[in-house]
C-alpha cells in the first residue's frame, strides 16, 4: 500500500527518526537521534508510571534453551512464528518470541510467602518474531520488537483488582499520550489445535477477564481466535488515519504457564499454593507506540514528547554565542533544545525548517541586549519577548505537566 502523507513510513524518514537498510534487513529498523529521543522519552515514562503502581524493574537476556520453551508451551504452539533455534555446543538456544517466560523463571528463582504477593515485576525488552517479509511495515511490523511488558504474580483472589489496575494504568498513559482506544476486544480462542486444551483453564480465565471489564465500566466485544495460545486477554485497539486496526495494549490472567512452571508461594496456612500470572502491557511494542504517536500527531509531538523542545535562532552571527548560551541553559533545565544559525540559512528558512518544534526563540540584537528572547510557538502565535528564565520556567512546566496547551493563559 503506498504511503498517505501522514503515514508513519513517509513521515519517520522526511523527520529523521528512523530508517532502514537492506544490509541489516527487512524488518529491523535503526533509530536515528530524534527518534531516538522520542523513544527514551517514551520508556522513561512508561517506566516511572510503573515504578509509581508498584513494579519492580528486572533485566533479562534475549536468548534462551529451547527446553524454555518446550516447558513454556511455546515451542509445541508458536513455533512458527519463533526464530530457528541455535546450536551452541550440545544445546540449542532459541531468540525468545516473549518474555513471560523468562520472567516465569525469575520468580521461581526465590521462595515466596502469600505476604509479598501481588509481586509485579516489569521490563521493557527485546523479543523476536520471524514474521514473513510480505507483511512488514515501517514500525508496525517488526521483528525485532521491544516490549513494555510485565507480570504480575498474586493469589486468586487478587487477580481481578490487578487485572483491573492495569486497564487504569493503559488509560492513564492514552491521555497523557495522545492515544485513543477505538474498541476493547475480549480475545478468545478458535478451533483448531494453537490453543492450549484445557477447557476449564479457559473458562476460568475468560470469567475472571469478563469480570474485570464489567467492573470498570468498559464496552467490549468478543471476538474468537484472537486469544494467545496460553489464555484469554483483553486487547485495546487502535485505529490508524485510514482506518487499519491494531493491537497496542493488553491483560491476560494466566493460569497455564504457573502450572508448567510449578510457581508456588506459601500461604497463611504454611502449605503450597499456586499463584496466578497477569499479563499486561501498558504501551505495548515501543516501535508500535511511536508508529502511532508520529501518525496521530503529524510528528508535532506534545513538548514534553518532542525530539527538540526548544529551537533558538539568532538573527545574525553577533547573537549566536548568546544563542549557545540559552541553549546550554536549557540543557541544564532538562530540555532538548538546539541552535539553528544564520549559517542554515535566513532567519524564515531557518523558522520554517524547524516548524514542528514547540517553542522558538529567536535572538536579534535587541534581544540579545535585554537578556530577551522573542518567542515563537508551533501553533502560530507570538507570544512576544522575555527573559530568557521566564522561557525556560514556562517550558519546564508544560514538560513536566505533560500539558498539551503550549502558553496557557496566565
Amino acid at each position: 500500500m503506498e504511503p498517505t502523507p501522514n503515514d508513519h513510513r513517509r513521515l519517520g524518514r522526511d523527520l529523521a527518526l528512523f530508517d532502514t537498510d537492506p544490509l541489516m534487513g527487512a524488518g529491523l529498523p535503526y533509530w536515528l537521534p530524534d527518534g531516538a529521543a522520542v523513544r527514551h522519552t517514551l520508556e522513561e515514562y512508561v517506566r516511572e508510571a510503573e515504578r509509581a503502581a508498584g513494579y519492580r524493574h528486572v533485566y533479562s537476556p534475549v536468548l534462551g534453551k529451547r527446553d524454555l520453551y518446550e516447558i513454556s508451551g511455546h515451542w509445541d504452539h508458536y513455533r512458527d512464528d519463533m526464530f530457528p533455534p541455535m546450536d551452541l555446543g550440545a544445546e540449542q538456544v532459541v531468540l525468545r518470541p516473549s518474555l513471560c517466560p523468562h520472567h516465569a523463571l525469575i520468580y521461581r528463582s526465590r521462595s515466596h510467602s502469600y505476604r509479598e504477593l501481588p509481586l509485579r515485576i516489569a521490563e521493557l525488552g527485546g523479543m523476536y518474531r520471524s514474521e514473513l517479509s510480505g507483511v512488514l511495515g515501517g514500525l508496525t511490523r517488526v521483528r525485532a520488537i521491544h516490549l513494555n511488558d510485565a507480570h504480575i504474580f498474586c493469589t486468586l483472589d487478587q487477580a481481578v483488582e490487578e487485572a483491573r489496575a492495569a486497564l487504569a494504568l493503559i488509560a492513564r498513559a492514552y491521555a497523557d499520550l495522545g492515544i485513543r482506544a477505538s474498541r476493547y476486544r475480549l480475545s478468545l480462542p478458535g478451533e483448531g489445535g494453537k490453543y492450549v486444551a484445557d477447557p476449564e483453564l479457559w473458562r476460568r480465565a475468560t470469567a475472571l477477564l469478563r469480570e474485570v471489564l464489567d467492573n470498570s465500566g468498559i464496552a467490549y466485544e468478543a471476538a474468537e481466535g484472537e486469544a494467545a495460545f496460553y489464555g484469554p486477554k483483553i486487547d485495546v485497539q487502535i485505529t490508524d488515519p485510514v482506518g487499519r486496526e491494531a493491537t497496542l495494549s493488553t491483560v491476560q490472567i494466566d493460569f497455564h504457564q504457573p502450572e508448567r512452571f510449578d510457581l508456588h508461594y506459601v500461604g497463611a496456612d504454611g502449605a503450597k499454593h499456586r499463584p496466578v500470572m497477569v499479563h499486561r502491557s501498558i504501551i505495548g511494542s515501543v516501535e508500535r507506540a511511536v508508529a502511532y504517536l508520529i501518525e496521530q500527531h503529524g510528528g508535532a509531538f506534545p513538548a514534553w514528547l518532542a525530539p527538540v523542545q526548544l529551537a533558538v535562532l539568532p538573527v545574525a552571527e553577533a547573537q549566536e554565542e548568546r544563542a549557545h548560551e540559552v541553549v546550554r541553559q536549557a540543557v541544564a533545565r532538562g530540555l532538548r533544545a538546539e541552535v539553528h544559525g544564520p549559517g542554515e540559512g535566513t532567519l524564515g528558512a531557518r523558522i520554517r525548517a524547524a516548524r514542528l518544534v514547540p517553542y522558538q526563540a529567536v535572538i536579534g540584537e535587541r534581544e540579545a541586549d535585554g537578556g530577551l528572547v522573542a518567542v515563537r510557538l508551533r501553533d502560530g502565535r507570538r507570544p512576544g519577548a522575555v527573559p530568557v528564565a521566564e522561557l525556560l520556567d514556562r517550558i519546564a512546566a508544560r514538560v513536566a505537566e505533560r500539558g498539551t496547551e503550549l502558553w496557557p493563559a496566565a
